[in-house]
């Protein structure tokens, strides 16, 4: 018996389904008696045939099983190897009367093929088998009535009555012969076998009235279970779904050679009556509208009460379960009760599993909620999410003890668990967010404490910048690091943690200085230069400084370079620890020219301390600037302050110019030696001597109009060029001024004869007129208005 195909052929057909509306119908022979073609024809099964022409030989080997396809209700159809067969041997008595027990403990019809030739015979007809099978049937507890279709094959001219008579007196000869147990001494034939009796035509010969007479056979299998049936008794039946596994049991016993001990009649009624009554108190369950209505309100959210509620329904059912069975067998109905309260319970336990997720999340979301309130509030983080948290699960153990269900002992541990370690992990991620944001806090503090004062520190360039910042940043970091301590005592850390975290902020408060000086040492050149000018073009009050013949433009300038290479020197390395370094001398020696310093060289380092890739005392992270790139950086520096230290250099000769514009005193000697002559000539004619007074005043007022000094300052060319171009227009301007003064005046005189009485009076503002005329005009025309004077005099 294949267990697997026989579970294989119940999924397949559907049989688990069909409870008690089933039939099983088999079918036992001769070999080669057509047992296969029959059920073929009958059922529409496919069992395999025996093809004639190959010859005459064993085709269906042990027991096959099929659905019939064309008859209702769900009939099983089972096709038995053949009797009498010469294949089996020996061993063919003993499978047969197995194989026929079989059938006839599980099937409701049994068919027995029979040739219609052989009846009357011993071997051919089965007489020995069947005498077999009604003694061991003595022997089964309460056997069930089965009905025996003997089917007659290739009938003859004989009528069936007669054949039909003969095989019934050869059953009940047969049934006279068994020895029967005491219980059943006087029982009869009916009392287990209803024998029924019918004739087919010859297959081969006569085909379609074969074909004929197995369709109306056929017609006798339909509603085969019903009252009037083909089936003889249907009390004992057992459901559908237990069919395989009680066949396969039934096989067991049979070839163990043990007596076939059905169950008790009571008992087998009622494990199918409980089984029933429970699948039905199942299926009300499943569809009760209460137990929906609150399965639908568990997926939706937390359910109040919902142990309770569920506790009732459960326990409606299990009464009326208790009520419809309280008249079987109680053994049976205690187990089906069992079974169906831990069914209705496996049903219910995903509604219960999301309540308890609900709860979960309900809770949780609660716990995260007072935790950020009382974290605003003000609370200490520590105690804070311990006091949140033991809320949370007590919380959750009351909600816990409402939803169980007290049929069940369901345990909520996992979940709770669960919940605790989600409880866990939020406050860890709190934890970790409120210091990160504290230690971001004290971070910005301490880079707006450092930043700004680093840089202004650095930009000085004095020689003790370092020893300052090294004050300002241990003060500021440990002022910091004493109210980040203060803050962490809230979270109650571990004291690997906090100082760990402490040192993160000394790292960060070091590495805000490291990367200030990393920016200011990137424009080192820029602050050199910067440097540079301010020394080179302001004196030591601040003011502009004048480039006259008295400064040193060469010890100012050195002045100024030095400035900038101390700079360079307070930028060169990152000076955080008390460790003296050797930077200033070396920059000093090497780039610094001119000087005693550069001699000292050979003294203090035996080779150029700049030809190195790192400075001498000082470790190469906090290296700012190589000592190569000093160097390279100290060139650049001289190339683009040139152009202002000659600059200076011409301001200052230029000045020297400008205050020496007058020839030397050995020249205006030379001069007046020289010219002795041409004076002596010019005091001889008055003319000439008249002429260069006018040239004289002319000159005057032409330089009265311009800054001669200032002219001349950038250069005599300069000057001249500067003279020459606004000369003419000067000059035609003192023209104009000394024609409208006397145009002015002869009008003047034209109105005081008009005037007559007036004259006096006219005379007098012409007079007040003619000295704001004098008054306006510039000095050097004092001359010549006085001459336009006189001739306006002699006119009038």
């Amino acid at each position: 018996m294949d267990g697997a195909a026989m579970e294989r052929f119940e999924a397949a057909a559907g049989l688990a389904s069909r409870g008690l509306s089933y039939a099983v119908v088999s079918i036992f022979g001769p070999q080669g008696s057509g047992k296969s073609t029959l059920l073929n024809r009958l059922f529409g099964t496919s069992f395999t045939e025996m093809d004639a022409l190959k010859g005459r030989n064993q085709t269906t080997k042990g027991m096959w099983v099929a659905k019939a396809v064309v008859i209702e209700p769900f009939t099983v159809v089972m096709d038995l190897e053949g009797t009498d067969g010469r294949e089996r041997g020996e061993d063919d008595t003993a499978f047969e009367k197995q194989s026929a027990l079989f059938a006839l403990a599980v099937s409701d019809i049994v068919m027995i093929n029979l040739w219609c030739h052989d009846i009357g015979r011993e071997q051919a007809a089965n007489r020995p088998l069947l005498k077999t099978i009604f003694e061991v049937l003595m022997r089964l507890f309460s056997p069930r009535k089965t009905t025996l279709l003997l089917v007659i094959r290739d009938k003859t001219k004989t009528p069936v009555e007669y054949l039909a008579q003969a095989l019934t007196e050869d059953i009940q000869k047969i049934w006279d012969s068994v020895h029967k147990p005491e219980v059943f001494k006087e029982a009869s034939l009916s009392d287990f076998f209803n024998v029924d009796v019918t004739a087919l035509s010859s297959y081969e010969e006569k085909e379609e009235l074969f074909k004929e007479q197995v369709g109306e056979l056929r017609h006798r299998f339909i509603n085969s279970i019903a009252p009037s049936g083909l089936a003889a008794d249907r009390r004992g039946v057992i459901p559908a779904s237990a069919f395989c596994i009680s066949a396969m049991q039934i096989w067991k016993v049979i070839q163990e050679n043990k007596d076939l001990n059905l169950p008790a009649h009571k008992v087998m009624v009622a494990t199918v009556r409980c089984e029933e009554i429970a699948d039905e108190r199942l299926r009300c369950f499943m569809s009760d509208e209460g137990w929906l209505e609150l399965e639908a309100a568990a997926k939706s959210g937390p359910v109040t009460g919902f142990g309770t509620k569920l506790s009732a329904i459960v326990d409606f059912y299990l009464s009326e379960y208790d009520m419809e069975t309280m008249y079987f067998d109680e053994s049976v109905g205690t187990v089906k009760r069992q079974q169906l309260e831990s069914d209705i319970l496996h049903h219910t336990y995903p509604a219960f599993e999301t309540v308890m997720k609900h709860l979960h999340c309900t809770v949780l979301n609660k716990f995260k909620s007072d935790l950020e309130q009382s974290l605003r509030s003000g609370g200490r983080f520590a105690a804070t999410a311990r006091y949140c948290a033991q809320s949370s699960l007590v919380e959750f153990e009351v909600g816990c003890r409402d939803a169980v269900v007290k049929h069940v002992d369901w345990d909520g541990t996992s979940i709770r668990n669960k919940l605790q370690q989600h409880v866990e992990v939020h406050t860890e991620s709190v934890r970790s967010a409120k210091l990160d944001e504290l230690k971001a806090t004290y971070e910005k503090k301490l880079l707006d404490a450092l930043s700004g004062p680093v840089q202004s520190i650095l930009e000085t360039g004095e020689r003790n910048s370092w020893a300052s910042i090294r004050r300002l940043y241990r003060r500021e970091t440990e002022n910091a690091i004493l109210r980040f301590l203060n803050s962490l005592s809230e979270y109650e850390l571990d004291q690997t943690v906090s100082s760990q975290m402490v040192f993160e902020l000394r790292e960060h408060a070091r590495c805000t200085v490291e990367k200030k000086a990393r920016e200011e040492a990137g424009n080192v050149l820029m602050r050199m230069k910067e440097r540079f000018s301010t020394v080179l073009s302001r004196d030591k009050d601040s003011m502009p400084r004048t480039w006259t013949a008295n400064e040193d433009i060469r010890a100012i300038t050195r002045e100024a370079r030095l400035a900038a290479l101390r700079l360079m020197s307070v930028m060169a390395a990152l000076r955080l620890d008390d460790k003296q370094d050797k930077i200033d001398r070396a920059l000093m020696i090497s780039l610094l020219d001119g000087g005693p310093l550069s001699q000292k060289r050979s003294i203090e380092f035996t080779s150029d301390p700049l030809a190195s890739s790192t400075w001498q005392e000082v470790s190469p992270k906090d290296t700012l600037i190589t000592p190569v790139q000093c160097k390279s950086i100290w060139r650049q520096f001289k190339a683009e302050t040139e152009y202002p230290v000659a600059q200076a250099i011409s301001m200052q000769e230029a000045h020297r110019r400008s205050s020496n514009w007058l020839p030397p005193a050995w020249t205006i000697l030379l001069l007046a030696i020289l010219g002795f002559n041409e004076l002596m000539f010019l005091l001889r004619n008055p003319v000439y001597i008249l002429g260069l007074f006018l040239g004289f005043v002319l000159s005057y007022a032409v330089c009265l109009q311009y800054d001669i000094t200032a002219y001349f300052r950038h250069g005599t060319v300069s000057g001249l060029l500067t003279i020459s171009s606004s000369l003419l227009p000067t000059i035609m301007e003192i023209v104009t001024a000394i024609v409208n003064m006397s145009h002015n005046k002869k009008h003047s005189s034209h109105m005081s004869r008009q005037a007559g009485p007036h004259h006096a009076q006219s005379f007098s503002n012409q007079t007040r007129k003619h000295a704001q005329v004098h008054c306006h005009a510039s000095p050097y025309s004092a001359s010549s208005s006085s001459s336009v004077d006189s001739n306006s005099d002699n006119e009038s």
